[in-house]
């Protein structure tokens, strides 16, 4: 049977996060296209820089390598990668072959982490441009589904047993509290990220000071390189051959503290959708099961997590590679980042994608969240009761004591019968009581005993989230779509 180009494709690994899961923008971000399209451009704005400096580089020169920036002979450039070694050196060619008259200021006493590592620079922070924005959605999202649902009482949960009540809106107030301080962190990550710029071969700038005869040339030079490529004042002042990986394992923690955020969000809603309180949403095609017809899977949640904890590990990765750098620089980060940078970035924006996705169709059960409270709160009560009875002229040791015993043989009836907790039936049946029996209602009513939680909500919302999100106001429109 033959088969098209596509079906041979299929004979290779293909990532999930670009054929799956990330979105189209940040896959093209870590492309083989962009990086050689922005080696090339990092090339260019060195030979302006160089030409305005002095050296002895034409117009025509730079027009033609612009005109060629975008013109990539990849099967040329791969056959002399394989006969040279060297991918750098490849391109070098490859870009010389579209631009004739500049083969010879192309490169012009740069070393190859002139355009891998700024690249790499620029690209994170593209990166980083593309995360943010659809951050401040997530956070936006679930900000209206706390303020929906501020005043929702429901159980809270400690060691994941049953506590005392908060609400569905302040649980979501907690995602978002993480979610704040990720989103703090990514700006400062962005905000804070340098440019290696043009340094040389051990980062001391020999080759560009025999260049251009004059150390403030050269100073000057770094700096309006650094300036075309968008970091203005925000470049290394010193390096060894590469931009220290520390930046690396800052870059890539920041996106793990994401990563780590989201799976414990993903987490809860697991937990809540096990207990039918809270869904995420199930479109009318969607099959939870192949063999259980029935079943509603939190799929989005459970990638999420899955994901999320590949991310994680990914720390790993820059940390040992930081720590194995030997002096100036060795070669074994090369491939290591060609993977790991790019994992990270596709990883983080899928797990944004689709936490959007599932903020924007979250469904809350308040009848089953009822109904588990009304489980629990004849125990939560039995304080509310005591100090009424206490009211009412009662002994407080007294009461603590007749409770004591009824709640016992209640918890008795729930786990060896299995029936619903009756403490409440106890309590009315029960002559000593009498005095706070009309008062029940009134004292088993949950909005009693979610403390201060929908005016936390409130203020929280005024005094962080809102001043957060208002950098993002134009970001904050469109709905996220997870195709599969």
């Amino acid at each position: 049977m033959a088969s098209n180009n596509n079906d041979k494709e299929k004979n290779k690994y293909q990532s999930p996060l670009t054929q799956r899961y990330a979105s189209e923008e940040m896959a093209y971000n870590f492309s083989e296209r962009k990086r050689i399209i922005t080696w090339r451009k990092l090339w260019i704005w060195l030979a302006k820089a160089q030409q305005l400096l002095g050296l002895d580089i034409r117009e025509e020169q730079i027009a033609e390598m612009e005109a060629a920036v975008e013109k990539i002979d990849f099967e040329f450039a791969l056959t002399e990668e394989k006969r040279v070694r060297h991918d750098v050196m490849a391109h070098v060619k490859a870009f010389a072959k579209e631009c004739k008259s500049a083969e010879g200021i192309i490169h012009l006493g740069a070393t190859s982490c002139y355009v891998t590592d700024n690249a790499d620079l620029i690209c994170m922070k593209h990166g980083l441009e593309i995360l943010l924005p659809k951050l401040a959605r997530c956070i936006h999202r679930l900000k209206g589904f706390a303020e929906d649902n501020k005043g929702l009482p429901t159980l809270g949960y400690t060691h994941l047993q049953p506590a005392q009540l908060t609400t569905v809106g302040k649980r979501a107030a907690l995602w978002i509290g993480d979610l704040l301080m990720d989103l703090k962190n990514l700006e400062r990550l962005k905000s804070d990220l340098r440019f290696r710029g043009v340094k040389g071969t051990t980062g001391t700038q020999a080759s560009f000071l025999q260049l251009l005869g004059q150390s403030e040339k050269v100073r000057m030079l770094d700096a309006m390189v650094a300036d075309y490529a968008g970091f203005r004042d925000k470049v290394f002042v010193i390096c060894g051959q590469t931009y220290s990986r520390k930046v690396d394992l800052e870059i890539v923690s920041g996106l793990a503290g994401l990563g780590a955020t989201i799976h414990k969000i993903c987490t809860d809603l697991r937990l809540l959708a096990s207990f039918k309180e809270i869904e995420e949403p199930f479109e009318k095609d969607q099959i939870g099961s192949s063999a259980m017809p029935y079943k509603r899977n939190p799929m989005r949640s459970e990638r999420c997590c899955s994901l999320a904890r590949h991310l994680m590990t990914l720390v790993n990765d820059t940390m040992q590679t930081l720590s194995t750098q030997w002096m100036e620089r060795t070669l074994d980060d090369s491939a290591n980042r060609r993977l790991c940078l790019p994992e990270a970035f596709l990883i983080a924006d899928a797990l944004l994608i689709t936490l959007q996705n599932i903020c924007e169709g979250l469904v809350v059960y308040p009848k089953v969240i009822q109904r588990r409270i009304q489980q629990e709160l004849p125990f939560m009560a039995s304080e509310n009761f005591i100090m009424a009875m206490v009211k009412s002229g009662g002994s407080r040791q007294e009461c603590h004591e007749k409770i004591r015993g009824l709640a016992q043989l209640a918890g008795g009836v729930v786990k060896n019968e299995g029936i619903d907790n009756d403490l409440i039936q106890r309590i009315k049946a029960d002559p000593y009581f009498k005095p706070i029996h009309d008062q029940m209602d009134e004292l088993m009513n949950p909005s009693t005993f979610i403390g201060r939680a929908q005016y936390q909500v409130e203020e929280f919302i005024a005094a962080e989230v809102d001043p957060a999100l208002r950098p993002y106001a134009r970001d904050l429109a469109g709905t996220a779509t997870v195709e599969i």
